[in-house]
């Protein structure tokens, strides 16, 4: 339990290496595998495995897959991260896949929770 909120917090402390600035605008789909940070608009699905920090003014319209995202900022899409935080000024409209799930007194979602247990790889090799 005390690791997945260690990773969390890590997204916080590492470094960013792609920032979509406010007042920028991009249309398709957005892939790669280090923190990005989005305070801008961005239209098309994202896909990042190290983490995304969506800013206060930034907006998703697509679906999010990262391992973790902290959420300032307003979705119009569907997230599937392994642990996500909704910040008070949040914005969730869309279906969320997710191993662990904070949100803070103030935020808004609309749609669909489901949340599993990822199972080790260790422990399906000794189930099967």
């Amino acid at each position: 339990m005390f690791k997945k909120n260690k990773q969390i917090n890590d997204i916080n402390q590492q470094e960013i290496s792609t920032l979509i600035g406010e007042g920028f605008v991009i249309t398709g789909e957005l892939t790669g595998k280090s923190v990005i940070r989005i305070d801008g608009k961005v239209t098309g699905n994202v896909s990042v495995s190290n983490g995304l920090i969506l800013g206060e003014k930034g907006m998703i319209i697509g679906n999010i897959e990262t391992s973790s995202a902290i959420i300032y900022g307003t979705v119009n899409g569907n997230v599937k991260a392994q642990q996500l935080e909704i910040k008070k000024t949040g914005k969730v409209n869309g279906d969320i896949k997710t191993e662990t799930l904070e949100i803070e007194m103030g935020a808004q979602y609309n749609g669909k929770l489901e949340m599993k247990q990822l199972i080790n790889t260790d422990e399906k090799k000794v189930a099967h």
